[in-house]
């Protein structure tokens, strides 16, 4: 009896308490909204970027926000130097090489650029037509990236 109970104890915590945050690819979502419109959410970040990797540890471990941004919006984790192509909007974006090891993905720099130049992490948001509709760039608390996802539903 007690061994049944810790199963159920064990498998109660997995199934409630650790929904995992959905992340698509850009050609998954072109997919995705001829069956339901949403906006999109993109994470722009880097591999050394602190703050990135604080958003990451943080807001988007936040069950209230994985919860929020799975059902009400298709979410894109776009590594800005992601070397692969991308093809998003009937459009191929290719890896930018700036010298030896490094560069930035043209599609970073297409949604990511705010006043010409682009500071990690940044938030992009699409409405159901692929358009930008917000830009933020900037580390966002669980909170506050809370208070961006109110808004972004209306």
């Amino acid at each position: 009896m007690k061994k049944l109970f810790i199963i159920f104890f064990f498998f109660g915590i997995i199934s409630t308490g650790f929904c995992q945050l959905k992340s698509r690819t850009f050609e998954e979502v072109d997919s995705l909204q001829q069956i339901q419109k949403r906006k999109i959410i993109v994470f722009i970040h880097t591999d050394w970027c602190q703050f990135c990797q604080r958003m990451k540890s943080t807001t988007f471990k936040n069950q209230e926000i994985i919860e929020k941004l799975n059902s009400n919006f298709y979410f894109i984790d776009l590594n800005a130097e992601e070397k692969r192509d991308i093809t998003f909007n009937n459009q191929t974006f290719k890896y930018k090489p700036s010298g030896n090891n490094v560069g930035v993905h043209e599609l970073a720099l297409q949604l990511g650029t705010i006043n010409d130049q682009i500071v990690y992490p940044v938030l992009c948001v699409l409405n159901e037509k692929n358009e930008i509709i917000l830009q933020y760039s900037n580390y966002l608390s669980p909170k506050d990236f809370n208070l961006l996802l109110e808004k972004g539903k209306e």
